[in-house]
């Protein structure tokens, strides 16, 4: 995953857009997937309608539901902590705090959000996975089919058509991308290992980013079927 986020800042290219590419180590090709954070959802800074469309189109609620559970979140989010202020959302996890809120809804949702995009709370589709593409484009999978097929390569003049278009950022770049890197295994399954970077200087390794956030699953492998 470093190699892959070394290559992209060498190349001087803005970190504003989904990359999947393979990378040579040890022997073996690493599919890696770098993803802008503003391609999710952002709790923190998302809009109420925004929330609502992916409790909605994500969570699978209907949209009276929906919208409530979102104005249950601007309410949390809103809340002012021990400081006077509002701490906001720390992690994605802090969903389950908010009533009507069971495992199953959070993780239908999960994979849309995140609490560190910054930014302006839209969505950037260019770094947008299918999940969030089919929440802005309102449950149109026709909509994100076209956008995924033409943003496919340079990611230029991708059509948003289909999308609801008070959803989506401008596309900045972001400072904090998330990485997966896929290593196969033997037996036909794989580890899928996943670190969040915050890119700039001042990391104290000397590195131009640094690592905030670190997990791994295991996929395993299919079994046939006779």
């Amino acid at each position: 995953m470093q190699i892959a986020l070394q290559q992209m800042l060498a190349s001087g290219q803005p970190i504003d857009k989904l990359v999947e590419a393979p990378v040579s180590y040890a022997g073996r090709e690493v599919q890696v997937r770098l993803v802008p954070m503003n391609g999710l959802i952002d709790l923190n800074r998302a809009p109420v309608p925004l929330l609502a469309a992916a409790f909605q189109y994500a969570g699978g609620l209907d949209e009276g539901a929906a919208t409530n559970l979102a104005n249950a979140v601007e309410a949390m989010r809103r809340e002012p902590g021990p400081s006077g202020r509002p701490p906001g959302f720390e992690a994605v996890e802090d969903l389950m705090l908010i009533s009507g809120m069971d495992y199953a809804l959070y993780s239908r949702v999960a994979p849309a959000l995140t609490t560190e995009a910054g930014g302006s709370g839209m969505v950037n589709v260019k770094a947008a996975p299918p999940i969030v593409l089919n929440i802005v484009a309102g449950g149109n999978q026709g909509a994100v089919g076209t956008f995924l097929q033409s943003r496919a390569g340079d990611n230029i003049g991708a059509d948003t058509s289909g999308m609801n278009g008070a959803f989506i950022d401008s596309g900045s770049p972001s400072k904090v991308v998330e990485l997966n890197a896929r290593v196969p295994l033997p037996d036909g399954g794989a580890i899928i290992v996943i670190r969040r970077y915050m890119v700039g200087p001042a990391a104290k390794d000397g590195l131009p980013w640094r690592v905030f956030y670190a997990a791994f699953r295991v996929e395993l492998a299919s079994t046939p079927t006779t």
